[in-house]
């Protein structure tokens, strides 16, 4: 029997989103997988041809890529800040809906006019993305790299503004900031390691088949 195909899947709120849709696929993951206390990150479910790998939501991507796993489902904020070559990504799931947003301190933001920007310095985890945007619109982006509590660089001083996903806008709400401008629309994907999609076709394409009609099953 050959090795189990390996779907990678992020940890937090596309997680439990993910679970779901995993089960219309047909897929249901051990009852460790569940369990808050284990600290496991490889399982098996109800299918011996297939594991499930639990990561931070940037690995995904890195792990599918580099062969690691064939499958994943990952935000597409992931694969634009990232862009690799080798992901295939055939499936829009619908899920994990989110925005990346620029965002600054309200009191900055009730005299600012976005349109005037020519220089910004801007705390974020999407150092790509955020580059690449503003170059498009002819404003040079000083990118301070964070990977977490990005809403804390403005009231720091670290950099006025972020660059950070944005769902209900809670969080920047309770501390003190707008959004100012919206960057992306973000949904997750189900992504293929490109040599996975040739080398084992006769696993991951009934896998992709299965992902795209669990989605349209879903939306009918």
């Amino acid at each position: 029997m050959s090795e189990p195909v390996i779907i990678a899947v992020p940890k937090g709120r596309i997680l439990e989103e993910a679970l779901p849709l995993l089960a219309r696929v047909g897929i249901v993951p051990e009852p460790a997988f569940v369990d808050k206390n284990s600290r496991a990150l490889r399982f098996s479910t109800n299918r011996p041809d297939i594991d499930i790998i639990r990561v931070r939501a940037f690995d995904v991507a890195t792990f599918v890529a580099h062969g690691a796993a064939q499958l994943g489902i990952v935000g597409s904020d992931v694969l634009m800040e990232f862009d690799y070559s080798e992901l295939y990504a055939p499936v829009d799931l619908g899920i994990g809906g989110c925005r990346i947003s620029v965002a600054e301190p309200e009191d900055m933001a009730a005299k600012d006019d976005p349109r005037g920007w020519s220089h910004v310095r801007i705390a974020t985890k999407y150092p790509h993305i955020t580059a690449k945007h503003f170059a498009a619109r002819g404003v040079q982006a000083e990118c301070v790299k964070l990977n977490g509590a990005m809403e804390l660089a403005p009231k720091l001083d670290l950099a006025p503004r972020i660059v950070d996903l944005v769902s209900s806008g809670r969080t920047l709400k309770e501390n003190g900031l707008v959004e100012v401008e919206v960057i992306a629309e973000v949904t997750s994907r189900l992504i293929v390691n490109r040599a996975a999609f040739k080398t084992r076709v006769g696993e991951v394409v009934p896998l992709v088949d299965a992902f795209r009609r669990a989605v349209e099953d879903q939306a009918a």
